[in-house]
């Protein structure tokens, strides 16, 4: 069994081992697509193999599409010669079920895989094609940033600013080059996609092209007509969309049970660039797609693959229910707690009564009450599918570790909104919450690095980590409050949290919880008990 179009012939060989194969003529597919593309997707990646793909390949088994999706890589190229080239462009999608049952689809919808840094050419001729629809990216959100921390533009789009002629360097100068081309072309018009895991996506990919359009169009170097081309939604749109699908990197426990079936290619591959591919891709089954409807040159029936399209107010409701309540706050929480309690696995965690009770008290008892309900999907049932069927997954193999990096950049979003929405609504004094604060003091007592059994811990990367734990260097397990003279330069940062918390009187609380769980060794165990029963 190799991953192959011409082994795939053979059906029987799959079908009898349970792999779910393509219902179309692929080489037909292929042709159909090279000759007039309609879609062309940057970020060659797991997510892009697992997600957007296979909802292609499902319009095409079912008849509603004969062209499929040409991929482009720009940042890790490896990924095409080490898990396209070598398969013809198939993937195996495995999809890791609650129950520990996996279903495994063999996907051919995408036709053709190049790398970005050889094939500007190449990209130009499918990029000015009339019949072209859409350009989807996943990039994640460092893809569509032209400046350092500084606010100083990158070298590299230093350069691509001040000239036209050169080949592009970083993918948003390329991408901007192939849109001018696509204006000389004819003016067609196309949607620029972000599926990108970041909120009002859309505008960021779009405030990177128009900064390139605007300064070209400043320094003369393009015809001044191009920028009004990137701002018209009717020419160029930018919709805002919201993705949601766990997409770890290949997993060794599913690489033997492939073996086992009899697939020689299973080999997971480490790149260059720390990517880890291979030509199989493991994936949560739970999935949502929300996408703003605005496609000035039409597009697939994704509608049909289970894509929900609406208008842009309804996105970001969809993304402020899954970032401010009903997912990555309780994903926070448990990997904060999870650091501090010893917990190595996401789906572990779910077993611990404390952290679970935990996240569910924080959820319908201090995140519904204020929820922003997009009308769409129904905050209960997407929080009921996170707490009973996602999180608890142990075929998804993640880390309380890897989710707590960067909480310090987190916390405003995903907790501060619902401080704000409180005290916008005046539905609740905040400074009578229970669980946000117990989170809140929780991750003062991370910050010092010791762990419940007072064993010292290293906290994952976090820009302000340095920061945050000179202020807390000086306090030991065992000592007395009150902290607020360590604590006050955290606590009142509204970056943070918001909010000032003493400005709504929640800080005196999360000193007293503090306090608490630095009471001593098992401290952190014994509060959880104390707040969750």
């Amino acid at each position: 069994m190799k991953l192959k179009i011409a082994v795939l012939k053979n059906k029987s060989l799959w079908e009898d081992k349970g792999y779910e194969l393509p219902e179309f003529d692929i080489e037909k597919v292929k042709e159909n697509t090279l000759n007039a593309p309609i879609w062309l997707h940057f970020g060659a990646g797991n997510l892009f193999r697992a997600f957007p793909a296979v909802l292609q390949q499902n319009l095409l088994n079912n008849g509603l599409s004969d062209k499929g999706i040409i991929v482009c890589e720009s940042y890790d190229e490896e990924i095409i010669e080490k898990v396209y080239t070598p398969y013809d462009n198939l993937s195996l999608i495995v999809t890791l079920k609650p129950d520990g049952s996996i279903d495994k689809k063999i996907v051919a919808s995408i036709v053709h895989a190049i790398a970005a840094s050889k094939n500007v050419e190449e990209l130009t001729k499918i990029f000015t094609s009339p019949s072209l629809q859409m350009v989807s990216f996943t990039i994640t959100e460092k893809g569509y940033s032209l400046t350092d921390a500084h606010g100083d533009y990158y070298p590299a789009v230093k350069e691509e600013l001040a000239s036209i002629d050169n080949p592009p360097k970083t993918l948003m100068g390329l991408v901007a080059y192939l849109c001018y081309k696509r204006y000389q072309a004819g003016k067609y018009p196309i949607a620029l996609v972000s599926m990108d895991n970041c909120s009002h996506n859309g505008t960021k990919l779009y405030n990177a092209v128009k900064t390139f359009a605007d300064t070209w169009v400043k320094n003369g170097l393009v015809d001044e007509d191009f920028s009004e081309y990137i701002s018209n939604p009717e020419l160029v749109s930018f919709p805002w969309t919201m993705i949601d699908k766990i997409t770890p990197r290949p997993s060794e426990e599913v690489k033997k049970i492939l073996e086992e079936d009899g697939l020689e290619d299973t080999e997971i591959v480490k790149t260059a660039k720390n990517t880890y591919v291979s030509a199989f891709v493991n994936a949560e089954e739970t999935q949502y797609l929300v996408i703003e409807d605005v496609f000035p040159n039409s597009r697939p029936p994704l509608e049909k693959a289970g894509v929900i399209f609406t208008d842009r107010e309804t996105v970001d409701k969809v993304e402020k229910m899954k970032v401010g309540t009903c997912l990555n706050p309780l994903h926070t929480i448990l990997a904060v707690y999870g650091c501090l309690l010893g917990h190595t696995s996401i789906a572990e965690e779910m077993k611990d009564k404390h952290l679970k009770t935990f996240i569910e008290k924080t959820a319908y008892e201090e995140g519904l009450p204020v929820v922003v309900d997009p009308g769409i999907i129904k905050p209960e049932d997407f929080l009921e599918k996170v707490i009973n069927h996602r999180f608890p997954n142990p075929f998804v193999p993640d880390t309380p570790q890897r989710i707590a990096c960067d909480t310090s950049q987190k916390i405003p979003v995903r907790f501060g909104e619902t401080l704000k929405a409180y005290i916008a609504t005046g539905k609740r004094d905040i400074s009578t919450l229970t669980y946000i604060p117990l989170f809140f003091a929780g991750w003062l007592r991370y910050l010092m690095g010791i762990d419940d059994e007072g064993k010292p811990f290293t906290p994952s990367p976090d820009p302000m980590l340095e920061k945050l734990q000179g202020y807390v260097k000086d306090i030991s397990l065992g000592d007395k409050g009150p902290f607020t003279e360590a604590l006050k330069p955290i606590l009142s940062d509204s970056s943070i949290f918001g909010v000032d918390l003493y400005e709504y009187n929640l800080a005196p609380k999360v000193e007293s919880m503090f306090e608490e769980l630095v009471a001593g060794k098992g401290a952190v165990r014994k509060t959880l008990e104390k707040y969750l029963g």
